[in-house]
């Protein structure tokens, strides 16, 4: 792992005490591009460490509260009409951005879902007849409160699908909270300063490129997804009423960087089978589809990952 990550974190750790995971799946979705879904309760420094990422690394950085009575033009932008020249000029929303933060993105309606669909996949926006480019770096960090039902949507299949990990936040431990309390008592949280450039983010991604990947580790990234689709061929047959649709491919393609990425933050030089089980379950937590009867039963997509896991014969 290079300097560069290693002042990163000591940066964010200036507000952020301890959520190492989470910290670690938000490196990981920068180093790879990939966009991340963090679930958890309110209070849990969601939006702190998104704010505190972008301002490590100078990046331009805009929040947007999803509210049911949001509209697709609140977040992409629209067309305003002009009457001194009688034309209409394009108002850009807070889409064009580097890091977008989606906080409650279950409180939108389907039409704002979709809208995004568009942007997190191709990095670009339509808005009447003009498609623009989205500039690069770009990436969505949505938060998600699992608690409340009451106005809530759920997300289309489609568009989990495009997060390339979701990350479940927990509580800190006791000491990390005693810690946090004294630090807002005492107004002791230290200020962000930008300690890396988009050339150094560059350069990173380069270096997480070169962590080996072994064509046994591959092809066990393949036997982990293909499980989910077909559990009987590894002699999982109680999982096929507990599963509705398995794992897509992005998922394979996901794995892969995530786990390169994490080997590299790790400071290893190639990908071992560890790497594959630390990071399956965000990789494939939100794209398993459970069927009536896993909710029936309280199965939940980590219980299927956990056996299958413990199925699959590591390399």
């Amino acid at each position: 792992m290079s300097q560069i990550v290693e002042n990163i974190k000591t940066e964010i750790a200036k507000v952020l005490v301890g959520q190492d995971k989470m910290v670690e799946g938000l490196l990981t979705g920068l180093i790879c591009r990939g966009h991340i879904l963090l679930e958890g309760v309110p209070g849990l420094a969601k939006t702190t460490a998104v704010n505190a990422l972008a301002k490590t690394l100078g990046l331009n950085f805009k929040r947007v509260q999803f509210t049911p009575d949001l509209l697709p033009s609140d977040i992409i932008g629209t067309e305003i009409y002009d009457p001194s020249n009688n034309s209409f000029k394009i108002k850009q929303g807070p889409i064009f951005t580097n890091l977008l933060l989606a906080d409650e993105i279950n409180r939108a309606p389907a039409k704002v879902q979709s809208a995004l669909l568009e942007v997190m996949q191709e990095r670009q926006v339509t808005i009447g007849d003009e498609t623009f480019k989205i500039e690069l770096p770009f990436l969505v960090m949505a938060t998600q409160n699992p608690v409340e039902q009451e106005g809530v949507y759920e997300l289309p299949e489609a568009q989990l699908d495009r997060f390339m990990m979701k990350i479940v936040v927990g509580y800190n431990t006791k000491e990390e909270e005693l810690e946090i309390a004294r630090r807002v008592a005492n107004d002791s949280f230290g200020k962000i300063e930008q300690v890396a450039t988009l050339d150094d983010l560059k350069k990173i991604r380069d270096e997480a490129l070169q962590v080996h990947m072994d064509e046994e580790i591959e092809r066990y990234i393949i036997e982990l997804v293909s499980a989910t689709r077909n559990p009987k061929e590894y002699g999982l047959e109680e999982l096929e009423a507990y599963i509705e649709f398995g794992a897509s491919p992005r998922a394979s393609i996901d794995m892969y960087k995530a786990s390169r990425a994490i080997a590299y933050l790790k400071g290893q030089e190639y990908v071992s089978p560890i790497e594959i089980a630390y990071i399956a379950k965000e990789i494939l937590r939100h794209r398993i589809i459970l069927s009536y009867e896993a909710e029936a039963e309280g199965v939940t997509q980590d219980n299927i990952i956990e056996k299958i896991l413990a199925s699959v014969p590591i390399p």
